[in-house]
């Protein structure tokens, strides 16, 4: 297999990118690296801020960490091949990589101070106000200790596996994100220091429980990392410790791939996860107050440099709350949420093919729920004798998923079944393999995408027989087919059998599975081949209609902006007096708000119980009445590599009733003054606080808005219900 260097590939990349995007270093963009750490900080802030829930809190520590984590592996990881590779170009924002590098250390370092203080100070203590402790070895009781130690006796001597240093053993490899206990030792007849490696092991709780009496609700836990710590002189006998200090390292994820070469895609993924492992360190962690010799011991073997080196003040480990966080106590969790049943599927028993011919279905998932209409979707077609084929994309499917059981059923009973997987969704590559090799074993179509692209869009295409003779359904939507992630990322999909839709997905799977050029379609939006191109001459045309004195508006929300030929057009429409509101979750790299250049553009982000994770683009195209406008969900963000390196399908939804719910949910989700939080043109974010006469669908955040009006709107569905309408111009 042919690999080509760092240097070509990421030069190849950068002089792309220039020549796509049209444009040189330039103060009308944000920096993708710093504006997704202040995304970032808003993750944390729902850790600090009171009104969350306790154990959801703690659920927040964990996420900012894991956050933080694939942040140093894929970000900072391409930053030092960069920097390896002697790329030194400028951005768009007019940083370097070396420039990034700093600027991502001087951002970062508060905020582990921060995260530290509200596990301590604020987290801690108020845990200990509901009985749940979490303790510091010289807090347990004599009792307690003597359990503990009889706990690692038991269940966590036996996993552990020191590692000593020495001419005879050479320094152990140290695994990516493996919290591990570096040892100083010494033999009581010599003076050398000598240095052993403990890892952590992952098998075993991370909070042990000491309570005597586990029914009187009192929840008393020492961590499993200290509990190793004071029992070392079982691993060492007869030697002396020194010192003891945990550390954590985090190594590149970003690895040369070079795929046009790749004779089997599937092999070159599976040598790209071996080759991951053995990566380039690029974030080494140290407990608090870290031992000198032992740090310089670790700087040395490891490779590091300071600038890679961060001292955690308190835990090295926070996803290790996420034990603590599922403790079985309600008044600290979120309120449960049952997602309601679509209304036009609350008939069971109905054919759900007949259902989707009365017209469109647009779900709103978690508010919706996904097992009564796309899970049911997709096992109807596979149990149903009349189908004749099924097409998916699988880009994340989890490690439950219902999916691959029912394609397989649908396979063995003769249907013609088709699936891209997509191997390269980073970070399931492995998830993803295996269930690619299970769907072959079936006998099943699998393709592994197209060279160079990323597949995904999220689709569904199932043919049937009928009496009036073939007829095609889709799922077209903005979220993966997981149903872990369905219950907790807002998102949305269109159930539809409109011919000039289906014939559009039947295309796009041709496409993917064999060797169409096609460079049309329909109706569907698809990227590479008409997206960003499509979206420009939507933005123009706003342009152009307020230039002549006819309604023109757009709003979008997404998860990430950051294409600048799409952020130079709505510079031209906001300065052209087109009002625009984005509600972009993550990375934003346009400035709103600046005087003579985007005025008229506003940025919110919403965090909150749920991931905001629906795409839906609205552009008002001369309409008089909003809902005249146009209407668009879809798997793609506004990013560079969604609109020209990777297949994305974006979709207009037709019904009115369909638009409306979703302008309907675009106005409560702009309108949020709970979980909204505003953007400055610096790229500093500012959270909205309701005022005391605040109406309550405001006040209480949208996504808490939309579970009650869902609710609402399915107990009376008989009815017909006034729907929330909120003028375009407020």
């Amino acid at each position: 297999m042919s690999v080509i260097s760092g240097t070509e590939k990421i030069s190849r990349q950068i002089t792309a990118d220039a020549v796509a995007q049209d444009g040189v270093a330039s103060d009308q963009f944000l920096n993708r690296e710093l504006s997704w750490l202040e995304f970032n900080r808003r993750v944390l802030h729902e850790a600090i801020d009171e009104r969350t829930p306790l154990l959801e809190r703690l659920n927040f520590l964990a996420i900012f960490s894991s956050n933080l984590d694939e942040f140093y592996m894929k970000r900072v990881g391409g930053l030092k091949r960069q920097i390896a590779a002697g790329i030194v170009a400028s951005l768009p924002d007019g940083l370097s990589p070396v420039q990034q590098l700093a600027a991502t250390r001087k951002a970062v370092l508060p905020m582990i101070m921060q995260q530290a203080e509200c596990y301590t100070k604020l987290i801690r203590p108020a845990l200990a106000d509901h009985d749940v402790f979490l303790l510091d070895w010289q807090d347990l009781t004599e009792a307690e200790c003597a359990r503990a130690a009889q706990y690692f006796h038991a269940s966590v001597f036996p996993v552990l596996t020191p590692l000593a240093v020495d001419p005879g053993h050479p320094f152990p490899f140290i695994s990516n994100l493996s919290l591990s206990l570096g040892v100083t030792l010494r033999h009581p007849d010599r003076e050398e220091n000598l240095f052993a490696r403990i890892k952590v092991p992952q098998v075993l709780p991370a909070w042990v429980r000491l309570d005597a009496e586990p029914a009187n609700g009192r929840f008393r836990f020492v961590n499993l990392t200290d509990l190793i710590r004071h029992n070392l002189d079982q691993l060492f006998p007869g030697m002396q410790v020194l010192s003891v200090m945990s550390f954590r390292v985090t190594r590149n994820a970003d690895v040369d791939r070079d795929e046009e070469d790749a004779e089997d895609l599937l092999a070159m993924i599976e040598e790209e996860l071996r080759r991951r492992r053995f990566e380039k360190i690029v974030r080494l962690e140290l407990g608090a107050a870290p031992d000198p010799w032992l740090r310089h011991l670790l700087t040395q073997e490891l490779h590091v440099t300071e600038s890679d080196i961060y001292e955690m003040p308190a835990l090295l480990d926070y996803g290790s709350l996420r034990t603590v966080a599922r403790l079985n106590l309600p008044k600290l969790r979120y309120k449960p949420f049952t997602p309601v049943v679509p209304t036009r599927l609350a008939d069971e028993e109905a054919d759900i093919f007949s259902v989707i011919r009365s017209g469109d279905i647009l779900l709103h998932h978690p508010y919706e729920s996904f097992n009564a209409s796309v899970e049911r979707f997709i096992r109807s077609a596979a149990d149903d004798p009349n189908v004749l084929a099924i097409k998916m994309t699988v880009y994340r499917t989890g490690d439950e998923s219902p999916f691959i059981q029912m394609l397989i059923r649908a396979a063995e009973a003769g249907k013609q079944v088709a699936c891209l997987v997509e191997l390269k969704a980073r970070f399931d590559e492995e998830r993803n393999i295996y269930w690619a090799h299970v769907l072959e074993q079936a006998g099943i179509h699998v393709v592994y995408g197209l060279v160079g692209l990323k597949t995904h869009c999220k689709i569904v295409l199932v043919v049937r027989q009928e009496p009036d003779g073939l007829r095609c359904y889709a799922h077209i939507g903005t979220g993966n087919y997981n149903v872990q992630t369905a219950r907790l990322y807002t998102d949305f999909g269109l159930l539809t059998c409109r011919p000039e839709l289906t014939e559009d997905v039947a295309e796009l799977f041709n496409y993917l599975t064999g060797r169409s050029v096609k460079q049309s379609f329909r109706q569907l939006l698809v990227a590479p081949i008409n997206l960003q191109e499509r979206l420009l001459e939507m933005i123009e045309r706003e342009t152009q209609n307020r230039l002549t004195g006819q309604p023109a508006q757009i709003v979008a929300k997404m998860n990430s902006l950051q294409d600048r030929r799409i952020c130079r057009a709505l510079y031209q429409a906001s300065q052209a007096g087109v009002p625009i509101d984005l509600i972009v979750r993550g990375v934003c790299c346009l400035k709103p708000g600046v005087a003579g250049l985007s005025e008229n553009i506003r940025v919110i982000s919403v965090l909150g119980r749920f991931l905001e994770h629906s795409r839906i683009f609205y552009f008002r195209n001369g309409a008089t009445d909003p809902l005249d406008g146009e209407f668009y969900i879809g798997s793609a963000d506004w990013m560079y590599r969604n609109l020209l390196a990777r297949v994305e399908a974006i979709t207009p939804v037709e019904d009115r009733a369909l638009r409306e719910k979703c302008w309907e949910t675009l106005q409560i989700v702009l309108h949020d003054q709970r979980q909204a939080w505003q953007m400055q043109s610096d790229g500093t974010y500012t959270q909205r606080t309701p005022a005391p006469d605040t109406p309550e669908l405001e006040a209480i955040g949208s996504q808490q808005a939309l579970m009650e009006r869902t609710r609402k709107r399915h107990a009376v569905s008989e009815k017909v219900e006034p729907r929330l309408r909120i003028s375009p111009e407020s």
